[in-house]
């Protein structure tokens, strides 16, 4: 019977162990982040391009956050929003457009974004482009030869929403539940990405495509498109790209990631991320962004 109680016993202890161990690895450390910190990032360019180029971040916010950082790049804007939605990322990169999509769905804080080394705020350059040989020297030129244009993502700030803000204006009726739809263009088509856009334009693919500017800029300085292939016919500024996690990791959590980007002080990472640095940004940043999405049929997902 001694023997058995004290089975009964070891047993119990090595339960409580287990449960222990099981607790460790799912809470939050002395900083409030998870054991794991799971970090989702949108495909601007091409995927194995951004995971390989966020290597270097992931190593930065595991050592400045103390814990396992795992990075997930998803293959278009809409995975993103789905993976903080379902709980399987725990702060996220976003576009200002997927942000707002991801906060019909979930409670998500935005915290800080990038300042723009082009424009030296908060903001960047969302831009109409075309051919530097092409007849266009207007939106409205585009328009009235009916030309064929090119999106990225159906979820991009800067390559789908603020592109139809400026197709808007110059008297394109683009419909707000057909997003390929958008007379008097002949053609409408979605690339997937800036540098995709910008080559579809470079190689007469279409005549005209919405891209962030300071990617064409950097796919110029790559040697990927040749300087001065494009030229950019129109602009709006954009509020930066917010970084925003799960509300329910808490005010701690909101407070050390914060703090570990505008602790950023590396050169080589700066220069890597395209910034000099970090800045905080609100729910308010991002209040024209969601009623321009409200207008032209972009704040859900799933189109």
């Amino acid at each position: 019977m001694k023997r058995i109680r004290l089975f009964v016993a070891l047993l119990a202890l090595m339960a409580a162990a287990a449960c222990s161990t099981a607790g460790a690895s799912t809470g939050t450390n002395n900083q409030g982040v998870p054991g794991k910190l799971r970090v989702g990032i949108i495909p601007n360019v091409a995927p194995d391009t951004q995971s390989a180029k966020y290597e270097p971040l992931r190593k930065y916010l595991s050592k400045k956050l103390d814990t396992d950082v795992e990075l997930f790049v998803a293959t278009d804007y809409a995975g993103v929003v789905t993976a903080l939605a379902a709980k399987k990322i725990d702060m996220a990169y976003l576009g200002g457009l997927t942000y707002v999509q991801a906060a019909e769905q979930v409670d998500v804080t935005p915290l800080v974004t990038d300042t723009d080394k082009e424009t030296g705020t908060k903001e960047y350059l969302s831009g109409i482009v075309v051919r530097s040989d092409s007849p266009y020297k207007s939106v409205k030129d585009v328009l009235d030869a009916k030309g064929k244009f090119a999106f990225g993502d159906v979820s991009s700030t800067s390559g789908s929403l603020y592109p139809r803000v400026m197709l808007d204006a110059a008297g394109a009726k683009c419909s707000t539940t057909t997003v390929d739809k958008c007379p008097p263009l002949s053609k409408v088509t979605f690339t997937g990405g800036h540098d995709a856009t910008a080559q579809a334009v470079a190689n007469g693919s279409v005549d005209a495509g919405g891209l962030e500017v300071r990617i064409m800029h950097r796919l110029e300085r790559d040697g990927t498109i040749p300087k001065g292939k494009l030229k950019v016919i129109e602009t709006e500024k954009v509020m930066g790209y917010p970084w925003v996690m799960r509300s329910a990791l808490g005010d701690k959590a909101a407070k050390s990631i914060t703090a570990a980007f505008l602790d950023m002080k590396d050169p080589d990472l700066l220069d890597l991320m395209a910034t000099t640095g970090y800045q905080r940004v609100t729910e308010t940043d991002y209040a024209q962004v969601k009623k321009h999405a409200e207008e032209l049929g972009l704040l859900t997902t799933g189109h």
